[in-house]
């Protein structure tokens, strides 16, 4: 539990400066250039159970966000069903979110439950996530009901 609480702190840490543009409000965990998630392609999570980087030139616009995808047809498949394929609490990390704030992820670091992708901070708070999810995802869905919204 303690290395549980030091990572969570050092999310939190990261958060101050990483997830700036989420403190201003946005609903999808993006950098300066409004890339989502990092540019991981989040249909890959589903298709290749792994994490794969996204290319440029396969974009789709959701979200005020631009995602990227591995291929044209992954593409295809998230703009015809983005809510099936995107990470839950706006890709932000799933622990994190149910202590109350909003966190940076680690894009290897992340578990499906139930057919819903959930990113996390790191591979241990992900291990931790997912020894228990029901629980966390009840709290994580109630703060993101407070922190998601965009202002």
């Amino acid at each position: 539990m303690a290395r549980y609480f030091r990572t969570i702190v050092s999310a939190f840490a990261g958060a101050l400066l990483a997830a700036l543009p989420a403190l201003a409000g946005e609903q999808v965990n993006k950098d300066g250039d409004d890339i989502a998630i990092k540019g991981y392609d989040p249909v890959a999570y589903f298709t290749e159970s792994r994490p794969v980087q996204g290319k440029e030139e396969f974009e789709h616009e959701w979200e005020s966000a631009r995602w990227r995808f591995s291929s044209a047809e992954h593409r295809e498949l998230f703009a015809s069903a983005p809510d099936k394929y995107a990470p839950r609490y706006g890709g932000f990390c799933a622990s994190a979110m149910a202590l109350g704030w909003k966190a940076p992820i680690d894009p290897e670091a992340w578990v499906i439950v139930d057919g819903k992708l959930y990113l996390n901070y790191s591979k241990d708070g992900r291990d931790e996530f997912a020894e228990e999810p029901a629980p966390r995802i009840a709290k994580a869905a109630a703060n993101w009901e407070r922190l998601g919204k965009v202002e």
